[in-house]
């Protein structure tokens, strides 16, 4: 966890297929999400479209929140716990949206929220199903 997470970063979950003939860097988060390097989610989306995927953005909007100044260190707490509350969902990708501080009766605090993403082939959104079982199969293959 060396990169700042700043708007526009994306995290990919256990998904390597485009990674090295895109000619994209990415480094380990956390768990099995990577961290791509020098890519936001417009840039991505190009380099995708252009190989023939598609790449999707939900509509819910997940955030959490902690109290004090955006330190680099409880960003990535934060964004830890967005992770967490997306995984059940079973899409491969995040993008963090928004980096907000703000102060409540004095009191600094900081919203960071992001949208999940999903990378695929087909231009019709899997099932939840079909998404949980390709990472299962990920996983198996794993060892």
């Amino acid at each position: 966890m060396l990169s700042t997470i700043e708007v526009g970063t994306i995290l990919m979950k256990d998904w390597q297929e485009l990674t090295h003939p895109l000619g994209l860097e990415s480094e380990p988060y956390w768990g099995a999400w990577t961290l791509l390097k020098g890519q936001n989610g417009f840039a991505f989306d190009r380099k995708i479209r252009a190989a023939g995927w598609n790449f999707f953005f939900m509509a819910e909007e997940v955030k959490a929140m902690f109290f004090g100044s955006p330190a680099k260190a409880k960003i990535q707490s934060a964004l830890k716990r967005i992770l967490v509350k997306v995984e059940h969902q079973h899409f491969n990708g995040l993008e963090v949206t928004a980096i907000v501080a703000r102060h409540f009766l004095g009191m600094p605090y900081v919203t960071v929220s992001a949208h999940s993403r999903h990378v695929q082939q087909s231009c019709y959104l899997e099932g939840t199903l079909a998404r949980q079982s390709y990472q299962r199969d990920l996983e198996w293959a794993r060892g």
